[in-house]
């Protein structure tokens, strides 16, 4: 079974997440603005873990990107779960296998890779040495329902927080995979065009990758600094049941 997945994002109040871009933070804010609100709000959630995309993961210190080396025909992939020593999980949509790692941690959790099939035995052997856990999303590192069914039975998890990019967090939304979004809403403006935002499908112009959800409102509350904490359920369309 699955874990409960909670999509727990913060961005300015138009929706955007490239923090470098917003108008000045209020004092009170800006010092350690992640610590002051988004890591206090998802401590209290009490998950086994996060999942973040490949481009936010390669911003952790001791990870590094390279160009993927790729096998046509396989051989039959299987889950490896590693030593955790007891940490919560830090996974990572890497789905060609471009990460690589100097140590088995991320942000003080364990690190675990979705890949897709086509990665070769002798990335899997170096992730393995370091200590680092994998599991596989399909051939090609899309069938996301899959690898969270696997990260539910391998890893025992019950709750994870995914926390972005807005192209992963587009895939899982289409995926149909967010029990619940979390949104801390900070008092700052980005303002231009195209710029990241929260959910980013990348699909043809007439796809909607949130068709068949819906959103029930059942907390809000007011932070630090003028932070505003948002939580909704993601429910299925009566209409479409």
């Amino acid at each position: 079974m699955r874990p409960k997945i909670i999509c727990h994002m913060a961005s300015s109040i138009d929706g955007r997440l490239r923090v470098g871009r917003w108008t000045p933070l209020l004092p009170e804010l800006a010092a350690n603005f992640r610590s002051v609100c988004y890591e206090d709000v998802a401590s209290r959630f009490k998950a086994d873990g996060f999942i973040i995309g490949r481009k936010s993961m390669a911003e952790f210190s001791g990870i590094s990107e390279k160009s993927p080396v790729l096998t046509t025909a396989p051989a039959a992939r299987q889950a490896h779960c590693a030593d955790r020593g007891g940490r919560e999980l830090a996974v990572v949509v890497d789905r060609q296998g471009r990460l690589h790692y100097e140590s088995p941690t991320a942000g003080g959790g364990h690190l675990v890779a979705i890949l897709g099939e086509q990665v070769s035995d002798a990335y899997l052997e170096e992730l393995r040495a370091v200590g680092v856990s994998y599991l596989f999303a399909g051939p090609d590192g899309n069938d996301l329902p899959l690898a969270m069914e696997t990260l539910g039975e391998v890893f025992g998890i019950k709750t994870i927080l995914l926390e972005g990019g807005g192209l992963i967090n587009g895939s899982f939304l289409k995926a149909g995979l967010i029990d619940e979004i979390s949104m801390l809403v900070y008092p700052a403006l980005d303002g231009l065009a195209g710029v990241s935002s929260t959910f980013e499908f990348l699909g043809k112009a007439d796809e909607r990758p949130a068709a068949g959800r819906m959103l029930r409102h059942f907390a809000t509350e007011t932070l630090t600094g003028g932070v505003v904490w948002l939580r909704y359920r993601v429910e299925k369309d009566p209409a479409l049941q």
